[in-house]
């Protein structure tokens, strides 16, 4: 071979192995920084672990909001009508916050009941409700029907 074809060659593979190095190291960044979501059905399976963080998301359960004297500490607990997990959160409530209303809080599992949130985003209008919230309500509604004869 000539060589200034295998000098060729060599600097077109390096090229390739680097570019595909550099691929590999942003994919592994970018999936340790993925947080998918997850309704209270799919906590309450199991198949997430103490400490694991993702998007929890739901209705504000009635009733359930609480807020600690002279404290931004508050708690209330999110359902998809038919599993229920309590969140924790400390830090100022969006406006549009309530009761009965769709949430997503960000942040990671204490224990098979229990959530920590570090970020909770509110629905922008009376009428909207996250599609990841709408298709967890449904899948939670499905196999719920599965289950009842």
């Amino acid at each position: 071979m000539n060589p200034i074809r295998r000098r060729r060659l060599l600097f077109i593979l390096l090229g390739l192995l680097a570019l595909g190095i550099a691929a590999a190291l942003v994919l592994l960044a970018l999936r340790q920084n993925l947080q998918h979501f997850v309704s209270p059905s799919d906590v309450k399976t199991g198949q997430y672990k103490i400490g694991s963080r993702f998007r929890l998301g739901g209705v504000v359960e009635e009733g359930s909001f609480k807020r600690r004297d002279n404290s931004l500490d508050v708690s209330f607990v999110v359902t998809d009508r038919f599993e229920t997990v309590s969140v924790d959160y400390l830090g100022i409530m969006p406006d549009l916050f309530r009761e009965g209303q769709s949430v997503i809080a960000t942040g990671a599992l204490v224990d098979p009941t229990h959530f920590r949130a570090e970020e909770i985003l509110a629905k922008h209008d009376e009428k909207y409700m996250p599609k990841e919230v709408a298709d967890a309500i449904a899948r939670a509604k499905a196999k719920n029907a599965e289950r009842q004869p």
